[in-house]
């Protein structure tokens, strides 16, 4: 059972990972992989909508998605996409990647051998992602122009299509530690974190939601 503090703490860093860019047009749409394929419709939702002409899916595959994605997450993502009516033609897959920093790094280097110009890109995550993965790639790929983007919709929203809600806020709290952490070690550049939102952190990690933390940096 989920205590009411316990799930105000969560909103909070729902909240604070909220970007808040409005989508528009942009040279490319990628999608980040993970366990949720919530981001291929959204990705493709962007590109029914005319918001990119060329959609990039990207990553392996990870302990939560080895087994439901085998084949890796970016070619589950393009199938998804396909299923959606995003025409394979424009859809480009990059199937290496095994963390943020390795997304945005390959993500890059596959455009350029395509020989896709870049200057602006939709940078399409799990809501709950939204500044962790922005604050990444401004840091490997500080020459373009981020919008970030993601399915709409609130946490109760989200827990209900994952259909776990210890594992939404552990996810929470893991990328919100990166956030804290990770500049320092060169992962992203620096985001200011208020101080309700390191206090929503340290009492969800205090009560237990710590699956999802970085051990090695605790």
């Amino acid at each position: 059972m989920i205590s009411a503090q316990a799930w105000a703490d969560a909103q909070r860093l729902w909240d604070f990972q909220q970007m808040g860019h409005e989508p528009r047009p942009c040279s490319v749409a990628i999608g980040l992989g993970s366990h949720d394929l919530g981001v291929a419709d959204a990705t493709a939702d962007l590109f029914h909508r005319g918001m990119a002409p060329v959609v990039l899916f990207t990553g392996a595959t990870s302990r939560t998605t080895r087994e439901r994605m085998p084949r890796g997450e970016a070619e589950h993502y393009r199938d998804r996409a396909v299923e959606l009516g995003v025409p394979v033609s424009v859809i480009l897959v990059e199937p290496n990647a095994r963390n943020t920093g390795e997304n945005i790094r390959f993500s890059r280097t596959l455009l350029e051998e395509r020989r896709v110009p870049v200057s602006t890109a939709l940078l399409v995550s799990k809501p709950y992602e939204e500044r962790r993965a922005y604050a990444t790639a401004r840091k490997h790929w500080p020459e373009i122009e981020w919008v970030s983007a993601s399915a709409p919709m609130s946490l109760a929203g989200y827990v209900d299509s994952i259909q776990d809600t210890r594992l939404v806020i552990d996810m929470l709290v893991g990328a919100q530690q990166r956030l804290m952490v990770y500049p320092r070690q060169g992962f992203m550049i620096e985001q200011d974190v208020p101080d309700d939102v390191a206090r929503a952190f340290e009492r969800l990690c205090k009560h237990g939601y710590t699956s999802r933390l970085v051990r090695e940096v605790l």
